[in-house]
Order: C-alpha cells, then structure tokens, then sequence
C-alpha cells in the first residue's frame, strides 16, 4: 500500500517517527503542539492523538500535561529482549545486515521450537536468513519464517540494510503487537564459528520468538543467535 493511501493518522505517525529516528527532533526537543499538527496535515485533534499515542506506546516520546510532547529519541540499546526491532533499538550504532540466505518459499512442518497451525502448515513459509553487525562485529544471526499469506513479491524485496519490521508495517500493513519467546544457551556449532568469528563450542544464547500481529492469526517466526561478547542484551520488564 502507498503512503498516501494509508489512514491519515498513520501518515503522521509515519512521519513524526521518521523525523524522530534521523534526529530532526533529537532527545528533549517538542514536538509541534496538537493545534499545530493539526493545521500541518489538515488533521482533528482525535487523528493528531492517536499518532502521538502509538509514538509515547512505542517509546518515541512522552506526553507531559501543560508542556505537549517531549522527546525521547528512537529507542536506545540492542533491546533484542523486548519486540523492538533491531534496526530500531540499535539507534546511532553502525548496524550492517548481510543476507546470507535470501528470501524463498519452503514447506515447513514447525517454526523452531514452536508448534505450527494446520493452516499455516498449508501455507508454507517465506524463509531467509541474515547477519547482523554492530560497529563491524557481527552480533545476532537471525533466521526468519514468515507465513506465505498475502505478501505479494515479498521474496523479490531488499532486505539488505533494511528493517523487517518497518517493511511489514509500511508495505503491508502488518504491525507488531506483542509474542512469546523461549530463551536458552547453546554453543557453537562449525557454521555459527565462521560467522561470529569465534571458537567452535563458545556459549552464545538462542532466542525462539513467536511474533504477534495485528492481523488475526497471523504470527511469524524468528530464531536468534546472539553473540554477546561485545554487546549485552537489554530489555525493559
């Protein structure tokens, strides 16, 4: 779907989110007042608050009464712990992504370590794998299983150096609502060895995620590798 074909209130979401992460509006900076969105895109007050809702939900800003909405920069740290999604939480950090397999349709009987349903056994799966580099280390090695339903020419889209979240959300209209994951320690195998540049047999930790979505029994599957030498994990609970 074009940008200009979605609901008013996600446009500006859209676009105050996009301001927020390039840091056109840095940390502690205002946002325009209510009024003023408003008279930007032509916008009620009901439309301007449900954009600024999904922003101080997500972590972008927080809503002091009397002051208007303040800033609090795109979400900080790797927050691989909570649903924030990588490109995201890493924020000012050089992220790199180098597709090691790129996106195809396989069968699939079970996503990880997670049960599937008869249906989204039928569907197949859209299946790739990737490698992510923070400042030129290489951190995570995430293998993603999204269901094969009604994500035209998904398998034809770039997906180096790009987010999967912001692709779902802003091409098909498919966002992240919460999940389940199942997390345990692993070691190395020859093939994690060569990526993470370290021994074989060194303790790195396996995140199995169910990712929910707003659209109705649609969830989509990931497994992370997570080479926390460099880098710890962080999350909010």
């Amino acid at each position: 779907m074009s940008a200009n074909k979605l609901p008013l209130h996600k446009r500006v979401y859209e676009q105050l989110r996009k301001h927020i992460s390039e840091g056109i509006y840095k940390e502690g900076d205002l946002l325009p007042s209510e009024n003023e969105l408003c008279s930007l895109h032509g916008a009620t007050r009901p439309t301007i608050r449900k954009a600024l809702d999904r922003l101080t939900a997500e972590g972008f800003i927080m809503r002091q009464q009397g002051k208007g909405s303040i800033v609090k920069g795109a979400p900080k740290g790797i927050g691989i712990l909570s649903l924030t999604g990588t490109t995201s939480a890493v924020g000012k950090e050089k992220l790199i992504t180098r597709i090691i397999t790129k996106p195809e349709i396989r069968a699939w009987d079970k996503a990880f370590s997670f049960e599937l349903s008869d249906l989204e056994k039928e569907l197949g799966c859209i299946y790739f794998e990737r490698l992510r580099l923070i400042n030129d280390k290489p951190v995570f090695f995430d293998t993603t299983m999204i269901p094969n339903q009604n994500l035209p020419r998904f398998t034809q889209r770039n997906f180096e150096n790009q987010s999967l979240f912001n692709i779902l959300r802003e091409q098909y209209q498919i966002d992240v609502t919460g999940g389940e994951q199942k997390i345990q320690a692993t070691l190395t195998d020859e093939k994690m060895q060569q990526f993470f540049e370290i021994p074989e047999g060194s303790p790195i930790l396996q995140l199995d995620r169910k990712i929910a979505t707003n659209k109705p029994g649609f969830f989509f599957y990931s497994q992370v590798l997570c080479n926390s030498r460099e880098y710890s994990l962080v999350g909010n609970f």
